[in-house]
């Protein structure tokens, strides 16, 4: 079994934070429902012990109670998550900075690109957790959900 994480800060990431341009229908989503990309991140992340339902409803639940002023940083956490397990580099900023405010939008377009890049299946519902390339296989501990392991 491949290790559960990678060397922190080796491998960059595929996309730029501001590279929105590269999938129009992912900065759409991105920026119209952010609440569905980080619950369809939290749940590979997590691989499979959060739902993306229940990651989306605590993004907008966390916004909602905090007047759209604290969700970042629950976002956050799933883009220190990602790179302690992909080994990414910690850029352009701190992951704190990169989710704070109007860059928090530009961070889960970067994180969502970057797991469709890593092999994930990112445009069905829940997403699918087979693993279409050999970087994800090869540095996620299983791309499969724990029920099917």
């Amino acid at each position: 079994m491949p290790p559960a994480t990678m060397e922190p800060g080796t491998t960059p990431w595929s996309t730029g934070l501001f590279d929105c341009a590269d999938d129009y229908g992912v900065c759409l989503l991105g920026w119209c429902c952010p609440c569905i990309v980080v619950g369809r991140m939290a749940e590979i992340l997590d691989k499979g012990a959060t739902s993306s339902g229940a990651g989306a409803a605590l993004y907008m639940a966390i916004g909602v109670l905090s007047g759209w002023q604290c969700q970042w940083i629950y976002s956050c956490v799933y883009r220190t998550k990602m790179r302690a397990q992909y080994g990414l580099r910690e850029t352009p900023f701190p992951d704190c900075c990169v989710h704070f405010c109007w860059l928090e939008y530009c961070a889960i377009c970067q994180e969502y690109r970057e797991l469709s890049n890593l092999g994930f299946m990112m445009d069905i519902m829940p997403p699918t957790w087979s693993c279409r390339s050999s970087r994800a296989a090869a540095t996620a501990p299983s791309c499969r959900p724990p029920c099917c392991t």
